[in-house]
């Protein structure tokens, strides 16, 4: 018998397994690609380095927004640091 519909089920059946999504994951200091305000109909990306974690919560569907130190502020769609080190060690 199929389950019953509720938003519940339908948001945990869509749940995105992208890190930069759950503020766990970004720790100040980071280098980040975020999208700005400005930039969310053409999901231009600006790279920066996290100075604020402006999210409360501890997962976002959109990305955990923060303030760059350049202080723009956007929500993290990549985190950077992790592909800096693997580089730098290759």
């Amino acid at each position: 018998m199929p389950q019953k519909y509720t938003f519940a089920n339908h948001f945990m059946q869509n749940t995105n397994n992208n890190p930069a999504h759950y503020r766990a994951n970004i720790k100040i200091g980071l280098h980040v690609a975020v999208v700005l305000k400005k930039d969310q109909r053409t999901g231009k990306r600006t790279i920066g380095q996290v100075q604020w974690i402006l999210t409360s919560a501890a997962f976002h569907s959109r990305g955990i927004k923060v303030m760059l130190a350049s202080r723009q502020v956007g929500r993290v769609q990549e985190i950077l640091d992790a592909k800096i080190e693997i580089e730098e060690n290759e």
